[in-house]
C-alpha cells in the first residue's frame, strides 16, 4: 500500500508524514525512473514516493549523445532537489535495453531490469485505456516504488555473450530445419522413393548425391562406378555398403518414372535448398566450436564451473550445460527450485476465480524458450533406453513408468521436466557433480543429514 498525499518538508534529512506523526527516515524511500525503451528511443519518467511524477516524460534518442547527456542532468537534477537515491528501471526488450542499461549504469545510477509483464499486469494509473511508450515508462516508475518488485539480474559479460551465441545457434538450426523439411517435399512430388534409401535425407551421402544427379533420370543415366565411387568416398563404410545403396538408389529411380512428377523448377529447388543447408551446418559448426572455445579460455570462472557440473548429468552434452547455464545467467538469483522451474517457464498456468477452477492446466511459458527445450531434451534422455535397452537414468524412467500408469503420456514427462530441474538446481546448489541415487537412498542421507544436524 502507497501513502497517497505526502508534503515534503527538509527537516535533517527527515520527511514528515503532515497527517500523523509519523517520521520515515529518507534511507527507506528513493526516487524511481522508470524507462520503456524501444529500438531508437526510450521515454523516461520520474516518480516521488509519493506517486508523484517530476516533469513530463523526456524522449531519450539513443544516437543522439545530447539527448542522452541531459537525461542523465535531469535524473541528477532530481536527485538534488530532493535529497533522495535515484533508482532506474528499464524494461527488458530483448537487446535494446542493454547499451542504455550500461550507459546509466556507467553514469553511476542504480538501475535495475524489469519484466515487461509486470508493467503490463500492473495496475493502471489512469481509468482510460491507453497505451504508448510515455505512459508506459509512467507505469515502469510507479511499478519500481513497489516494495515486493522483483528485478532481474543482469548476467556477467561471459554468460550474456553464451547467451547471444546460443540464441543464435538454436535460431540457425530453426531455419536449418525449415530447409530441410521444403527439401523433403520437393522429393516426395518428384522422387518420393529416394527418401526411404538413407537414414535421413540430409546426410552427408544423400545431399552430394542430389547436388551431382537430382532427378531419377540422371541417376539412371549415371556411370555405375561414378555413383559407387561418391557412394563409398562421402559414407566410408566399404564397396559392399556402396553397391547396395548403388542398387537402392536404382531402384528407387525406375519407381519414380512411374510414380513421380519431376520438372525444371523441382530440379533448382532441390539444388538450392541443398546450397543453403550445407552453408547452415558449416556456420552451425564454425558457431559451437567458438561457444566451446569461448569457455575454455574462461575455465577459472564460476560460470564455467556451473556449467561443467551441468554436464556431469546423464544425458546432456556441451551445448545443453552451455545453454542452461548462459540462460539461468547467475544462480545466486535462485533459492527454491520452484523458481528456477517457474524461470524456464515451466509452472502450471492456474486459472481460478470464486468458484470456478480451470481444469485444463498447462505450461505458462513465460520464461527462457531455450531452456524448456534442453529440459526437454534431456527428459526424453532420461526415460528412454539406449540401445542396450538399459535407460540413462533408470530412476528417472521407473518414475516415468509409474506415472504413465495413471497419467496421460505427456502428463508423465511434464512430471519427470520437473524432476530434471529439480536435480539441476541440486547440482548447481551443492557444487557436486551428478549421481544417480535412488528414493530410498536419498531419504536415508536426508534422514542421516537431518538427525546430524540436530545434534
Amino acid at each position: 500500500m502507497y501513502l497517497p498525499y505526502w508534503k515534503w518538508i527538509p527537516i535533517r534529512k527527515e520527511l514528515v508524514l503532515m497527517t500523523s506523526n509519523i517520521v520515515f527516515n529518507s534511507d527507506d524511500l528513493f526516487i524511481s525512473v522508470g524507462i520503456d525503451v524501444g529500438a531508437d528511443f526510450s521515454w523516461m519518467s520520474i516518480a516521488l514516493p509519493n506517486q508523484q511524477f517530476v516533469g513530463k516524460p523526456y524522449k531519450i534518442i539513443h544516437n543522439c549523445m545530447e539527448s542522452l547527456e541531459s537525461a542523465v542532468f535531469k535524473i541528477k537534477e532530481a536527485e538534488k532537489l530532493y535529497s533522495l537515491e535515484i533508482r532506474i528501471f528499464l524494461e527488458s526488450t530483448g537487446i535494446y535495453h542493454y547499451p542504455l542499461f550500461c550507459y546509466l549504469r556507467d553514469k553511476g545510477f542504480n538501475c535495475s531490469v524489469i519484466n515487461p509483464i509486470i508493467t503490463k499486469n500492473s495496475t493502471n494509473i489512469n481509468i482510460r485505456k491507453v497505451h504508448n511508450d510515455r505512459f508506459d515508462s509512467k507505469k515502469a516508475a510507479l511499478v519500481g516504488l513497489k516494495p515486493d518488485l522483483k528485478v532481474s539480474i543482469m548476467p556477467s559479460e561471459l554468460a550474456l555473450n553464451c547467451r547471444n551465441l546460443c540464441r543464435e545457434y538454436y535460431s540457425l538450426m530453426d531455419s536449418r530445419s525449415a530447409y530441410v523439411n521444403k527439401l523433403q517435399g520437393e522429393l516426395r512430388m518428384a522422387f518420393p522413393q529416394y527418401i526411404g534409401v538413407f537414414s535421413k535425407v540430409t546426410v552427408n551421402t544423400s545431399l552430394s548425391l542430389l547436388e551431382t544427379y537430382t532427378s531419377p533420370k540422371a541417376f539412371i543415366e549415371a556411370d555405375e562406378q561414378e555413383v559407387i565411387g561418391i557412394i563409398k568416398s562421402t559414407a566410408r563404410f566399404g564397396l559392399i555398403y556402396a553397391k547396395d545403396k548403388y542398387n537402392a538408389i536404382i531402384k528407387a529411380a525406375n519407381d519414380a518414372n512411374k510414380f513421380g512428377c519431376i520438372s525444371c523448377s523441382n530440379i533448382i529447388r532441390i539444388r538450392l535448398y541443398i546450397s543453403f543447408i550445407r552453408k547452415y551446418d558449416e556456420e552451425i559448426s564454425r558457431l559451437l566450436e567458438t561457444m566451446k572455445q569461448l569457455v575454455k579460455a574462461n575455465e577459472d570462472t564460476e560460470f564455467v564451473r556451473q556449467l561443467k557440473l551441468i554436464e556431469t548429468f546423464k544425458g546432456a552434452g556441451v551445448l545443453s550445460a552451455i545453454s542452461l547455464m548462459s540462460e539461468i545467467g547467475d544462480f545466486s538469483a535462485f533459492k527454491k527450485p520452484k523458481q528456477l522451474f517457474a524461470y524456464f517457464g515451466l509452472d502450471p498456468a492456474v486459472k481460478q476465480s470464486g468458484k470456478f477452477e480451470g481444469t485444463k492446466v498447462k505450461m505458462s511459458k513465460r520464461g527462457s524458450a531455450i531452456a524448456r527445450r534442453v529440459i526437454h531434451v534431456l527428459t526424453l534422455q532420461s526415460i528412454s533406453p539406449a540401445r542396450n535397452g538399459n535407460a540413462k537414468n533408470p530412476v528417472l524412467r521407473e518414475y516415468y513408468l509409474k506415472k504413465c500408469e495413471s497419467k496421460p503420456k505427456l502428463v508423465a514427462m511434464g512430471a519427470v521436466s520437473h524432476k530434471v530441474c529439480n536435480m539441476i538446481f541440486a547440482i548447481l546448489r551443492d557444487g557436486k557433480p551428478f549421481e544417480i541415487i535412488t528414493p530410498q537412498e536419498h531419504i536415508r542421507q536426508y534422514n542421516s543429514s537431518k538427525s546430524n544436524t540436530a545434534a
